[in-house]
């Protein structure tokens, strides 16, 4: 019988270009694990991933290429790596797995099943590799899959029939709502249909608008869980895979719903920071939930002291306002400061005032009032450094309730992907729990009457979002629909919502494209996300709900 292996789950946080920060994290796991046989690290961890275009630069190939030396020659001692690595052969591009040891590169395998959907676009940059064969190491025949390659039965099948004695998978595979649950199921699918115990390694952390979850794990052939690493964050398991079987290890428990929607939050803002070396954030606070809920997630993320909150009232800014945004940023222990716009608002509308002569104030007005503070919160930010949060939800961004150039500012949206209602649960989730590794205070952040309050955007008197839109318990699920599930206009009015209100919200959806198109990137928690997972055109005029 073979020897055990101990196998390494380095579930790791990558950053896309830097190639010796992510090797430096690589060798410094292995130099820490002299007795295991082998490391797994993620899909294309030398490069980080996704790395997109630079995949066409030939520079980018030589210094991959220099990384992967630098691995190999530590192999020569101690466990041997599996790690991922854009890999060229001329002018031929694969994404590969590479085993190295012995001081070599011993092994190479390439992705065989190329997503090209959502977030995924490899078939535009990498060439496919062919079904994959069963790997020699170490006494065993270790049967190598590439994220998406799990996903459907056949490279399993075939790894099977080449004589694999356990399945390994290296991945980076995203986040989104429900996807933690979908990925565990394929896996045991896979297990059961083959008869072989699986390893499981995952990247974690954010790039750009994406997030990796981690949440790597062993199975055994009967589906069972042998061991999972702790979501959102850095961690490192070793399975014990003796006689086919993997021992039982650590097991940390699943996230509910909430728990993971936050963490993720927290993870894309704070990586889009960090990787990117911003100096602190900065936040227009208009004592509403959605900047209530975006200074909590900044300040877990980044810590109170790289947090600048400011409120910007203008005549219609109610006491009530004043008093949620103060309290609000006293609880979170931000910075925080308040510059009224009536003197701006009102210089532009002496400047305007001949051109707009004999005509009626109307949303112009409104939309001078949110460009004021469009520019006071950019004039800070050149000033001082920090970067501009917009804290538009995706409720508002779908059917375009919000001001280019106004309360769209900004460099970075975290609610970006959250639905209107989805803003409200969560902001009652983090009053009553701490999340994992949050910088922010262990209490309730959020006034409670932030919480109960009529949605306005207070940009005249008595205003409501209900004036404009449908209630969000309405206008969400339609939403949900369109966007989501691309469901017919018959079907979601089948669900019980009036064919006017449907065919409104539709053709509010398709006429704000472009708007979408100038908004800040965010962070991707849902599998439709307003961009690469979803490409409407800005000039289209089709509508289902239109009818003559």
């Amino acid at each position: 019988m073979a020897e055990p292996l101990h196998i390494v789950l380095a579930q790791l946080n990558p950053t896309v270009g830097d190639l010796a920060g992510n090797r430096d994290k690589l060798l410094a796991l292995h130099t820490d694990s002299a007795g295991a046989d082998l490391i797994l690290a993620p899909e294309l961890f030398v490069s980080g991933y996704p790395p997109e275009d630079l995949v066409l630069r030939p520079g980018f190939h030589t210094a991959v290429r220099a990384v992967v030396d630098d691995l190999a020659r530590a192999t020569v001692r101690g466990p041997a790596i599996l790690v991922g690595a854009p890999w060229a052969d001329g002018a031929t591009v694969r994404n590969a797995a590479l085993l190295l040891d012995g001081g070599r590169i011993a092994a190479t395998q390439y992705k065989h099943d190329l997503p090209n959907y959502g977030v995924f676009d490899e078939k535009r940059v990498f060439a496919a590799g062919p079904v994959p064969q069963a790997i020699a190491f170490r006494g065993r025949k270790l049967g190598l899959l590439i994220c998406e390659d799990m996903w459907t039965p056949e490279p399993a099948a075939a790894l099977r029939a080449a004589g694999a004695e356990l399945l390994v998978v290296i991945n980076a595979s995203p986040f989104n709502a429900g996807k933690q649950s979908e990925r565990l199921g394929a896996a045991q699918a896979r297990v059961r249909e083959t008869g072989l115990a699986m390893v499981y390694v995952n990247q974690f952390g954010g790039q750009d608008e994406i997030v990796f979850d981690g949440n790597s794990f062993a199975l055994n052939a009967d589906g069972s869980v042998a061991l999972r690493l702790p979501a959102f964050k850095s961690a490192t398991a070793t399975a014990l895979l003796a006689g086919g079987v993997i021992a039982t290890g650590d097991i940390a428990p699943p996230l509910d719903d909430l728990d993971a929607l936050y963490l993720a939050l927290v993870t894309g803002l704070r990586d889009y920071i960090g990787k990117n070396g911003f100096q602190g954030v900065l936040i227009g606070f208009s004592g509403g939930i959605d900047s209530a809920l975006t200074g909590a997630i900044a300040v877990d993320a980044l810590g109170a002291a790289n947090v600048h909150c400011v409120m910007m009232p203008s005549q219609f800014t109610s006491q009530e306002s004043l008093d949620d945004a103060a309290a609000c940023a006293g609880a979170l222990g931000v910075a925080y400061d308040v510059i009224p716009i009536g003197a701006p608002t009102a210089a532009f509308e002496r400047a305007l005032a001949g051109s707009f002569k004999g005509r009626a104030a109307d949303v112009t007005e409104e939309n001078l009032q949110a460009r004021a503070r469009g520019i006071i919160l950019m004039a800070l930010s050149n000033k001082f450094g920090h970067l501009v949060l917009s804290t538009g939800n995706k409720s508002e961004l779908a059917v375009g309730y919000a001001t280019l150039y106004g309360d769209m500012v900004g460099a970075f949206n975290v609610l970006k992907d959250v639905y209107k209602t989805t803003v409200y649960r969560l902001a009652g989730w983090r009053n009553a729990h701490v999340p994992a590794g949050a910088l922010g205070p262990a209490t309730a952040v959020i006034p409670a009457n932030i919480l109960v309050r009529e949605p306005t955007a207070e940009l005249r008197a008595n205003q409501k979002d209900s004036d404009t839109l449908p209630p969000y318990d309405q206008l969400d699920p339609i939403l949900e629909g369109l966007v989501e599930q691309e469901l017919p206009f018959e079907q979601i009015v089948a669900q019980g919502f009036p064919p006017a209100i449907v065919a409104r919200v539709e053709s509010m959806l398709y006429a704000s494209e472009y708007k979408r198109r100038q908004s800040a990137p965010g962070v991707r928690v849902t599998r439709r996300y307003f961009g690469e997972d979803r490409r409407y055109p800005i000039t289209n005029r089709f509508r289902e709900g239109r009818r003559g």
